[in-house]
């Protein structure tokens, strides 16, 4: 068996559960995995005037954020706004009735977001009633703010940071400044908190204390276990319930938000969607594995009308990838189509031809403008690359083209590093590529296969091609070995794997990529930097020396009629 080829047992993480375990909300499952955010809420209720901002994450659900880290670390001590002997508001821990207190701490917190009006955070004075109504900054012990709510009152936001460097605010004219005595949150994104920090000189005094949240839990530091305890507090609010096989479908959809095999997504938002959605369509509130399956399929099937579309143009022929039969200089790469909320993967034909010239490889998608800056990187690391094996000792007299065929939009990223560097060589050594198969990677000068990003996309895009096709079983995938803990592959392809119709190679050099491509072995250079000449390489080598012009001159008719009739002694 091929050492390169992944097993479908490798395709798919796999979880394993404790037998009978009962799996219960909590404040400490609901702060999984967020130990940065827990140890900064825990200074923020032992230390004096300093705040604190939360960064959150995409598909973060902030009330059960909030809730955990009050429930887990928040202090609530009595506290009372009287007034003094002199008629000075100061807050107490006891209160007489007589006089009778301003304010009290009512709630242990509140969260504001959307319409925020100042008398929401310091109240208003009845001037008919002389009484002050107190504000959420004199009845909380923690207040919430969305930080993006309040930049968009900028007064407000000037009136906050005002309030906290006088540690005062003032109400109305008849009654004395009152003293804050109130924890702030702020809410928002890591982006915010960095424009704050460098553009408001008070905000860094202010919010020392960042509790930065992330968006995936790593196996290597929690378990499975864990991660089901933190599950619950979803299960719990949608009031469901799920069997085992649902259970562990989910858990492979969670590990597919987070990309990797050994890390499950903390996006709770997007996890209580879904479930939602299988509730409804399963019309119960306990799930079953169909019904979960079935919302998952339809949640794709809602977002993939640009991926139909493409698929229509394969299968209509309006775009030119042949997937059988064998071809020089062309290549089957792999591309991603990202949109705002859905991602697919589509493959696309590169081809390279080259001539005699000054040793340029030239990018046709750059010079049409087509091509970003990170394509065009991968496009010099490749030359670079080139260089280092075939011209060590002399330049190269070639000029290459290399071009994505039928791409009507920029394509950047150097993920077609690879696919490029083997199209090149084969183009050079006159050696037809097997069109069965696709490649992606990115490659360094020095020939290594470096991972890449929407490896599930791309492997699954390459497929369904394939299949709508019809499955050989010499088609296949080559993807980098360092992208194997991101497999998390769709059942189809697993059995097309099991059952040998569909190969998934891992490759860690340039090398091995060309080997499984062109079915020839890429050669080893001796201490001459001269492939043999039965290689890949050493046809790669001789096509060089013969652009040249470094191949031996043939004889002329006189040295040949000399050499036929010369006499020996």
């Amino acid at each position: 068996m091929n050492s390169n080829v992944i097993p479908a047992s490798a395709l798919i993480p796999h979880f394993t559960l404790s037998p009978k375990q009962e799996f219960t909300p909590s404040a400490k499952a609901n702060l999984l995995a967020q130990e940065r955010c827990s140890d900064a809420f825990r200074l923020l209720s032992e230390t004096d005037n300093q705040h604190m901002f939360i960064a959150e994450y995409f598909g973060c659900n902030r009330k059960r954020t909030i809730e955990a880290l009050i429930d887990a670390h928040g202090v609530f001590s009595p506290q009372f706004l009287v007034q003094n002997e002199h008629k000075e508001p100061i807050w107490t821990q006891s209160s007489s009735s007589d006089p009778k207190p301003l304010a009290a701490k009512q709630h242990k917190y509140r969260y504001l977001s959307g319409s925020i009006r100042k008398t929401d955070l310091v109240g208003r004075f009845n001037s008919e009633s002389k009484v002050y109504e107190p504000g959420l900054l004199a009845t909380c012990h923690y207040l919430f703010i969305c930080a993006d709510s309040l930049w968009k009152r900028e007064p407000l936001w000037d009136l906050l940071l005002e309030i906290l460097d006088k540690q005062t605010y003032h109400v109305h004219s008849q009654l004395a400044e009152l003293p804050l005595n109130c924890k702030i949150v702020l809410i928002g994104s890591s982006h915010q908190y960095g424009s704050c920090w460098l553009g408001e000189p008070s905000f860094s005094r202010h919010f020392p204390l960042l509790g930065e949240l992330i968006n995936e839990m790593d196996l290597d530091e929690h378990s499975v276990d864990d991660y089901c305890h933190w599950l619950a507090g979803i299960f719990t609010d949608l009031n469901i319930q799920l069997e085992n096989n649902a259970l562990q479908l989910l858990l492979l959809f969670c590990a597919k938000l987070a990309d990797h095999q050994l890390r499950l997504s903390l996006m709770a938002t997007n996890i209580e969607h879904l479930l939602a959605q299988a509730k409804a369509y399963g019309r119960s509130e306990r799930i079953s594995h169909q019904a979960l399956a079935h919302s998952i399929a339809m949640l794709n099937q809602r977002h993939n009308a640009s991926e139909r579309l493409s698929e229509q143009n394969f299968d209509d022929l309006f775009i030119n990838l042949p997937t059988q039969d064998e071809v020089i200089g062309q290549i089957n790469g792999l591309t991603v189509i990202e949109n705002a909320e859905f991602s697919y993967g589509e493959p696309a034909r590169i081809t390279a031809s080259v001539h005699y010239g000054d040793g340029e490889v030239a990018d046709i998608e750059r010079k049409s403008e087509l091509g970003g800056n990170i394509h065009a990187k991968g496009m010099m690391i490749l030359s670079a690359c080139l260089y280092r094996i075939f011209g060590k000792d002399a330049p190269l007299h070639l000029n290459a083209n290399i071009v994505f065929e039928q791409s009507y939009q920029e394509i950047d990223g150097d993920s077609a590093s690879l696919a490029e560097y083997c199209c090149l060589i084969s183009a050079i050594a006159e050696k037809p590529i097997n069109q069965s198969l696709a490649a992606t990677g990115a490659i360094d000068q020095f020939g290594n296969v470096q991972a890449i990003g929407g490896v599930n996309e791309k492997i699954e895009g390459f497929f369904k091609l394939c299949k709508r096709r019809g499955l050989t079983g010499n088609q296949g995938v080559i993807i980098p070995c360092s992208n194997m803990q991101q497999l998390n592959l769709h059942q189809d392809v697993i059995d097309a794997v099991t059952e040998g119709l569909f190969s998934i190679y891992q490759v860690k050099h340039i090398d091995e990529a060309v080997e499984i491509l062109m079915q020839l072995p890429a050669g080893s250079a001796d201490e001459d930097n001269q492939f043999p000449d039965e290689s890949l390489y050493g046809l790669v080598q001789s096509r060089l020396e013969n652009l040249a012009g470094y191949q031996e001159e043939e004889p002329s008719l006189f040295a040949r009629l000399l050499d036929k009739f010369k006499i020996s002694s």
